[in-house]
């Protein structure tokens, strides 16, 4: 691995960093470069915060002050480094990896799984959005021998980054939520993106025997990635077939779901205190998963029961003056915006639905017009005020007058913050509010408006002042 002898002395690393803005006593740092950094830039600092050393590219080494060479370890490639790095800790744990893909729901899905199996497991799992090339691996590199299973989860946004992490972390167990419209500025269909999720399946490890692949029966594309597959196939989904089948979905009285649970060696009910047949979906996908490691049905239903699901997915906030907002505002694609829809027709008791819609990113040329389908389900969806944020969220509106929302209720912003100075002079007791929109429109300062206001305390603005364009 090394580019050239450097004379390193050797050291004990407690742990690794990428960043050296948070970098603690003792951890090792790698100098990674980046489309907007370049982390070499930043080695000086990584050393003065007691950094055990840094791992560097050969060229930037050769150049170093001799002063600080020793703490340098040269590489050809720092990436490459961590991920060889993470893959040998990751063969030396040798314990059961769940990877989990898919477009919509794998953050939710990952934290069920790793949920579930904590009721008898020590479990490792993938924390925040460390999914990706420098994520993966920094998540290998937390696995401690009293482990015993890892759940990661498993992102891209072109064809073989998920083969490259599968051969990274070598899962054993892989699970694919569904596929959809998503990530369209990098590929030029759904098909291309089902190819792309398939990478997981087809790259799973064969170490105690044959592998498992967890597929949505629903889905058509990821159902026939079971074709060819050698290994084990669970299937899970509300059709008829799926092994794992969701049945007798319904609100239930504290706001989330119940549903029933058919499937091998299972027939039994189930609570989940998320909201939505989609989260039920991800539980069925979770259970598919718990059956590897004979949990008893009466523990899963104790699990699921008590789930917590990740900030700003789903979350329920209750607000003086009888308002419900719903924040979903963490990110967004056309198939999550309709299955909080969805969340939203369905909720008891709303007196008006209230949608707050930031735009959906990397959806290439075909942005304006999923947009205008979405704002269609908006109307199709009970929604009495949209209120679209950035960019080609104003198509959102045309979709949603053409559906029969009337054009006074129908507002467009380019920035969060005025979406939601205006949504919070719009409250009434009674009023349901879904923020929903892609990470880069920062919907949660709307979050913080809404619950920084009284409701009815400011007087609305001028209805024409941002009205549909």
């Amino acid at each position: 691995m090394l580019g050239v002898p450097c004379g390193a002395p050797e050291r004990l690393v407690r742990s690794y960093s990428l960043d050296s803005r948070t970098i603690t006593p003792g951890q090792l740092f790698f100098a990674l470069r980046g489309p907007r950094f370049d982390g070499h830039e930043f080695v000086s600092r990584a050393l003065e915060r007691g950094a055990a050393g840094a791992v560097v590219q050969a060229a930037f080494w050769e150049q170093a002050a001799p002063a600080i060479r020793p703490a340098l370890l040269p590489v050809p490639d720092t990436l490459q480094a961590l991920q060889a790095l993470a893959l040998a800790v990751r063969r030396k744990w040798d314990r059961r990896l769940i990877a989990v893909t898919g477009s919509v729901g794998k953050s939710t899905t990952k934290e069920m799984v790793a949920a579930l199996l904590a009721r008898r497991f020590t479990v490792l799992r993938s924390l925040g959005n460390l999914n990706n090339d420098y994520g993966v691996p920094l998540t290998l590199l937390e696995l401690e021998p009293g482990d015993d299973v890892a759940v990661l989860e498993l992102a891209m946004s072109a064809a073989g980054e998920i083969a490259r992490l599968a051969q990274i972390a070598e899962p054993e167990v892989g699970v694919v939520t569904n596929v959809a419209p998503v990530h369209l500025q990098f590929f030029d269909s759904v098909d291309s993106i089902a190819r792309a999720k398939r990478e997981l399946i087809e790259h799973l490890a064969w170490r105690r025997g044959p592998p498992t692949a967890i597929l949505n029966y629903d889905d058509e594309r990821i159902r026939k990635f079971a074709d060819g597959f050698a290994g084990r196939v669970l299937t899970f989904g509300f059709e008829q077939g799926a092994m794992f089948r969701g049945v007798e979905v319904r609100p239930s009285e504290s706001g989330g779901t119940a549903f029933r649970v058919l499937g091998p060696n299972l027939d039994a009910a189930f609570r989940l205190p998320l909201a939505g047949r989609h989260n039920v979906q991800n539980a069925l996908a979770a259970l598919a998963v718990a059956s590897l490691f004979d949990i008893p049905g009466e523990e899963l239903g104790q699990a699921l029961a008590a789930f917590r699901n990740l900030h700003q997915r789903g979350e329920i906030l209750t607000l003086p003056g009888e308002v419900t907002v719903i924040n979903d505002s963490y990110n967004s694609n056309p198939r999550a915006m309709e299955c909080m829809l969805e969340v939203l027709a369905a909720f008891p008791g709303a007196q008006r639905r209230i949608l707050v819609a930031g735009e959906m990113l990397e959806l290439g040329p075909s942005s304006p017009a999923l947009h205008r389908e979405t704002g269609r389900k908006c109307a199709a969806s009970k929604v009495t005020w949209l209120i679209a944020v950035q960019g080609d969220a104003q198509f959102f509106l045309e979709g949603a007058q053409a559906g029969g929302i009337p054009r006074d209720q129908l507002r467009f912003f380019p920035e969060a913050r005025q979406a939601g100075d205006f949504c919070r002079t719009l409250l009434q007791p009674g009023d349901v509010v879904l923020v929903k929109g892609s990470r880069a429109v920062r919907l949660e300062s709307v979050i913080e408006l809404l619950r920084a206001s009284p409701v009815g305390a400011l007087a609305a603005p001028a209805r024409d002042s941002n009205s549909m364009r």
